[in-house]
């Protein structure tokens, strides 16, 4: 196996035991990089110097005998809505071309308390909304990667990086985890800091993380999760709590919810057969659950608050220059104008009392199980696909995992998504470290 495609807790064991040096590792991933960028596009701003200077700074601190981090000389990518202080950050907008942040959000400064290598900044859509950026499919270059987070789920599948940090505010880490065959992970709302990272919608933005392994998800979101005092919706107690071994333990067999949503009937037929047989295959383990009726008003809520925040948030960037953003988020913030304070309001009501229906659905299941996207990354690069098994889930900051265990009719990567409730990070982690280790054909 070469050095970049180790998965990061493979890759800290081995730097921790002296058996691979970090600048190894970074120069395996620069070595990947170069051989496979021209045709995954997944970098706005790469630097191999300076990735190597941080990783034999990485190596000199072990030398020293100093204590190693979670992600000691590990390589990271960052989307580029993270504010870097070493790296432009541009948003994914020739509005914001060049611009430089002073200081890093708080994500990227516990990426570097953690130990790990800042190797460069990944592709965004358009001020992470739909409009794609250059990233192509690592599977496929035909295909969309899905958005926003594009270049972090193609840097990861495509063994630039063991792991790469994202954000969703409808199913930007999802959907890409999904249309690239990688693990995605959006914890809980209020469980990783936005400090930093481009403002959209408070109530719907989360960070999330990328890898190969669950494991690896659970490695970086530790690194991530905290309060920082800076994002009010990071309480103080934030953290994410893994019982020691939790990886390699004997897990009992989960209970799943198998849930369809609203818009089932826009999965494509492959994804239903590849979802049909994973149910079959857990057999008593999963029970099919309808959604209360509340749940059919979600996406409109969603959609109420999203567009509303993009008008309040991205107001400033409209009024400098609409005529540079594509016409869907010039039309998103138009609507989001014209939106009535009464109905944001229910639409904020409505998503507390969708959070209350779905925390009672938990009583008797460990997880819900359902599709990550409608169907395999769909052909073309002018569309990032569409992000409706993710609004729910996101609306409720509720944590969920997209896990590349399926496979569409033709050939592509088709994730499964297992939901857990709000808060319930840990037990959602183990279940799907369950639901990955099994392999499916061997449940």
């Amino acid at each position: 196996m070469k050095l970049n495609e180790l998965d990061a807790v493979a890759a800290r064991a081995a730097i921790a035991a002296g058996q691979v040096s970090s600048e190894a590792l970074v120069r395996a991933c620069l070595d990947q990089i170069a051989r496979v960028e021209a045709r995954v596009q997944a970098w706005t701003t790469l630097d191999p110097e300076y990735a190597l200077k941080q990783a034999r700074e990485a190596d000199r601190r072990q030398a020293s005998g100093k204590p190693l981090g979670l992600l000691h000389g590990i390589p990271v990518g960052v989307k580029d809505i993270f504010d870097t202080a070493d790296f432009p950050t541009e948003n994914g907008t020739v509005l914001h071309a060049g611009r430089r942040p002073t200081e890093d959000a708080t994500a990227v400064a516990r990426l570097r308390q953690a130990g790990a290598v800042i190797m460069g900044k990944t592709v965004t859509t358009e001020l992470a909304v739909y409009s794609p950026g250059k990233t192509t499919n690592p599977h496929d270059e035909r295909r969309t990667p899905g958005g926003s987070s594009s270049g972090s789920a193609a840097a990861v599948a495509a063994q630039m990086v063991p792991l790469a940090i994202g954000t969703q505010t409808n199913g930007s880490v999802i959907r890409p985890a999904s249309y690239c065959g990688v693990f995605g992970y959006k914890p809980s709302h209020g469980l990783i800091s936005r400090h930093g990272v481009l403002r959209q919608s408070p109530s719907l933005d989360h960070a999330g993380v990328f890898a190969r392994t669950v494991e690896d998800l659970a490695l970086i979101a530790q690194a991530l999760i905290g309060h920082d005092g800076k994002d009010a919706d990071v309480p103080a107690g934030a953290r994410l709590d893994l019982d020691p071994g939790w990886a390699t333990a004997t897990l009992p067999r989960p209970r799943f919810a198998f849930v369809r949503t609203p818009v089932w009937e826009h999965t494509t037929a492959a994804t239903r057969e590849a979802l049909a047989s994973l149910v079959d295959r857990l057999g008593d383990a999963v029970s099919e659950v309808p959604l209360p009726s509340i749940f059919d008003s979600a996406h409109g809520w969603h959609k109420t608050i999203m567009e509303s925040d993009l008008a309040n948030n991205y107001g400033a960037i409209y009024a400098a220059g609409k005529d540079r953003l594509s016409r869907t988020l010039r039309e998103m913030i138009e609507r989001g104008q014209t939106c009535k304070a009464m109905d944001y309001s229910a639409a904020q009501d409505g998503a507390v009392r969708l959070r209350q229906a779905l925390d009672a659905l938990f009583g008797g299941f460990d997880a819900i199980l359902t599709p990550a996207t409608s169907s395999e990354a769909p052909m073309g690069l002018a569309f990032t696909g569409s992000p409706m098994f993710c609004t729910i889930w996101t609306l409720c900051g509720a944590p969920a995992i997209s896990l590349p265990i399926l496979r569409g009719l033709e050939g592509m990567p088709l994730g499964a998504q297992l939901v857990g409730r709000k808060g319930g990070d840990a037990a959602l982690l183990k279940t799907a470290h369950w639901l990955a280790r099994s392999r499916v054909e061997h449940i």
